[in-house]
């Protein structure tokens, strides 16, 4: 049985605009989604990233959540068939503040997979306070349950698979730790690329403030240099035919470009689709 992949609804968020793209829109107020990522059709469940703890965690970051009953991750899940104690395996891109919130609701028995970098850099001070106490603390007590936790050196080993169809590469942006988790679908392999992409249209379609050819534009929010960020990105154009943001819709990608925008489930019908170079409302 080929693997699916089902986005999550964890909520929403408000904040300053130019976090997501660099020196755009300074000043303005911006609201986005935060999702979650479903891997179903291998043994068990796997699930990418569990969101925000809750509305008012947002608020360390002067950032408005917006989370309600039917973003909570047990009733997006519910949507699946899926309870949270038949998920095997949670996965983090990074452990962010709007990526790891939900932990702790899982049974010690779900294996958390972390690149151990990324665990690291959540209790160096750096990008504080995007890591908050309750969950890092958390996933501290994991350490100590057998196989609570499994930890990857992606800087070292390159790809580390986790189930058939399914493995970690390391992002080489956003965070000194973040991930991306690739999984083999029937279209052709989907990227899970957590904040690597914040925007697809005004980083990469539109590419606002950049002026060379086929240039991605980096976000507002990365502890790694831009250059570093912009490879991360072109290594994501080249390598994919699905990207999958956290903050955005999916994409389809061809020969390095944006083809089109998926539905929510990935493989899944192109209801909308892109001229080269045309723009297209995020």
């Amino acid at each position: 049985m080929a693997l699916t992949i089902h986005v999550l609804d964890y909520g929403d968020i408000e904040l300053e605009a130019s976090f997501f793209v660099l020196g755009h829109n300074c000043g303005r107020v911006r609201r986005v989604p935060v999702y979650g990522f479903l891997i179903l059709g291998g043994a068990y469940p796997v699930l990418v990233d569990t969101g925000y703890r809750d509305n008012a965690i947002m608020e360390s970051l002067n950032m408005r959540g917006l989370q309600y009953h039917d973003n909570m991750i047990e009733n997006q899940l519910a949507k699946h068939g899926v309870k949270l104690g038949d998920i095997r395996y949670i996965m983090h891109t990074h452990l962010h503040i709007d990526h790891a919130g939900k932990d702790d609701q899982f049974p010690m028995n779900t294996t958390v997979v972390l690149n151990r970098r990324e665990m690291e850099f959540s209790v160096s001070g750096i990008m504080y306070p995007q890591y908050p106490k309750p969950d890092i603390i958390h996933l501290v007590e994991r350490i100590y349950e057998p196989e609570a936790v499994r930890f990857l050196d992606l800087e070292l080993t390159g790809a580390e698979e986790i189930i058939p169809g399914v493995w970690c590469e390391p992002a080489g942006a956003h965070t000194e730790g973040s991930m991306n988790v690739i999984v083999e679908t029937a279209e052709g392999l989907a990227c899970i690329c957590g904040d690597v992409i914040y925007d697809i249209n005004d980083q990469i379609i539109d590419h606002v403030r950049v002026n060379n050819w086929m240039e991605p534009q980096v976000t507002g929010n990365h502890s790694s240099t831009k250059r570093a960020e912009k490879a991360a990105i072109k290594k994501l154009l080249n390598n994919y035919t699905f990207l999958l943001p956290v903050h955005d819709r999916p994409a389809r990608v061809e020969h390095g470009q944006v083809v089109g925008r998926p539905g929510m489930t990935v493989p899944g019908p192109m209801v909308e689709t892109l001229p080269k170079r045309d723009w297209f409302p995020a």
